[in-house]
């Protein structure tokens, strides 16, 4: 069936707007509960997290009802990471885990991500079969049966010591004056925590949650703050999280940024120097740059690219036994510390290479030369499909044929916003900007 309400990353939109309504998010929480509570029997739980958005609380309290009307007891963590909801799912016992976020996007909007009890995000099949239930109507439970709700107060500090685990028993932080951006999010307590708990000098910023300044100048999106605080604290280093901290960006001490790709590197060739990446092979998306894939290809590393979207890199990775995979924007997924990806383990994983090697941040977060890459996104309204027009489809086959054998060309729609993104790869940068520009022409005139 095609897919009316989840994207590559649950469902996200304007909050107070379809598909981001209370009442949609009742009638999603309804039909996950029936999902994960078909025999109706009672005991069975559900925990949910959120980041700081105002508009969490309509979402979480929506949600709520519907879960508990199916007899699910929920169980809220507040504000935490969404890699925390991945981790306390299977640890606390429970059926469906739930985080209310809408990552990296601006604070007016939101969305719902999905973990089944393995901690893992949900497959297309039981997403599908969710979305079915909530357009279609779920059977409440008997009253006798309906669900309790509880306030957790110590999830995050569950997952702190799970996240500072990761780290090295061995290494310590003394000495390292380092920047955390947490994008007024979720993590604006955990990650300075952890960081001053393993002995480093912490610069925070973005910890001033209001509930509308989430992602706002500063994050993964927006590094320039930070990396401007780099130079003016004379800082070894830069961690700069997304809303919901399960992507991350790094900042040297020069204020130069380094993307997921060149994070990925690093540890890849690392853990193939140890002989523990798992299948001798990383697994990130159709986006990654050339540059990386011909990196790995120098030291014997296979690179095997998967849709975008951290949850198709995680699918591959299991499928194919893989332990390291993630994308360019700063999902890095490390399945021997987490289910899914988490910012601040890979910022950790990082610092611990800086301690171990003695290194500056500079010598480590540029592994290898870009292929030179553009992106432009347009934007489309509701239900315009521009993809599909004659003119469009005649530019990205002209685009094609110019980039034929010197780059590459990719062309989706976002799964997470109204986007349509246009990027290209080639080693002639006037080349690459003129077919990235008439597709984009082509795009925009249609919509």
């Amino acid at each position: 069936m095609t897919r009316k309400l989840f994207g590559t990353d649950g469902v996200r939109g304007t909050a107070n707007t379809y598909p981001m309504t209370a009442d949609m998010a009742l009638r999603l929480g309804a039909a996950a509960g029936r999902h994960f509570r078909r025999d109706g029997s009672a005991g069975h739980r559900v925990v949910i997290g959120k980041d700081t958005r105002l508009s969490g609380y309509m979402i979480e309290n929506a949600l709520t009802a519907g879960l508990t009307s199916t007899g699910m007891n929920v169980l809220l963590l507040g504000p935490v990471p969404t890699p925390a909801v991945g981790l306390l799912t299977p640890s606390m016992r429970a059926d469906l885990g739930v985080m209310i976020s809408a990552s990296h996007n601006p604070a007016v909007d939101n969305g719902i991500k999905l973990f089944g009890p393995d901690g893992f995000k949900l497959d297309d099949a039981a997403e599908a079969a969710i979305e079915e239930m909530a357009l279609n109507g779920v059977e409440p439970a008997r009253p006798d049966r309906i669900g309790r709700a509880k306030r957790i107060d110590d999830g995050r500090a569950r997952y702190l010591e799970r996240v500072k685990s990761t780290f090295p028993s061995d290494l310590r932080l003394d000495g390292l004056k380092v920047v955390i951006d947490c994008a007024n999010g979720a993590a604006y307590r955990a990650a300075p925590e952890v960081l001053w708990e393993l002995g480093a000098d912490v610069i925070p910023m973005g910890v001033e949650p209001n509930g509308l300044n989430i992602n706002d100048g500063c994050g993964s999106t927006k590094p320039e703050a930070a990396a401007k605080l780099i130079r003016d604290m004379g800082a070894d280093v830069g961690i700069c999280l997304d809303g919901d901290a399960d992507r991350v960006i790094l900042i040297d001490e020069r204020g130069q940024v380094a993307d997921g790709d060149q994070i990925m590197a690093l540890f890849a060739n690392r853990w193939a120097e140890e002989g523990r990446l798992k299948g001798h092979t990383l697994a990130a998306t159709v986006m990654s740059n050339l540059g990386l894939e011909r990196y790995l290809a120098d030291r014997q590393i296979v690179l095997h690219r998967t849709a975008v979207g951290d949850r198709n890199v995680v699918e591959a990775m299991r499928e194919h036994g893989l332990n390291l995979g993630g994308e360019q924007s700063g999902h890095i997924v490390m399945t021997d510390y987490a289910t899914t990806g988490d910012g601040l383990i890979a910022g950790l994983q990082f610092l611990a290479e800086m301690v171990r090697t003695g290194k500056r941040a500079s010598a480590l977060s540029q592994n290898f030369e870009k292929v030179p890459q553009l992106l432009k996104n347009v934007r489309y309204g509701d239900g315009s499909t521009p993809l599909e027009t004659p003119e469009v489809q005649a530019a990205i086959k002209e685009g094609e044929a110019r980039l034929d054998g010197t780059g590459r060309l990719l062309i989706r729609k976002s799964g997470t916003e109204p986007l349509i993104r246009v990027m290209a790869e080639a080693e002639d940068e006037a080349l690459m900007k003129d077919v990235v520009d008439d597709i984009v022409g082509a795009v925009e005139s249609a919509v």
